[in-house]
């Protein structure tokens, strides 16, 4: 399974979330991020990490969804 560094990790909208740990969808074997937002009521969310190390298009630019800040 790729893996990523846990911690503070932004948002391409700007928001900050935590990367909590990975785990695995019972079902596909799919790598799966577990975070938690880092604002607002602080909700623990699951996203696909092939998802979560895409690259979006924003103001003609690609950029990551998720950059890393650290620990």
């Amino acid at each position: 399974m790729e893996r990523i560094p846990l911690g503070r990790y932004r948002h391409f909208k700007g928001n900050q979330y935590e990367v909590m740990g990975l785990a695995t969808h019972s079902e596909t074997g799919e790598a799966i991020v577990v975070y938690r937002a880092l604002y607002g009521e602080y909700g623990l969310w699951v996203r696909p990490l092939s998802m979560w190390l895409e690259t979006v298009e924003q103001d003609g630019e690609k950029i990551p969804r998720f950059a890393y800040l650290g620990d």
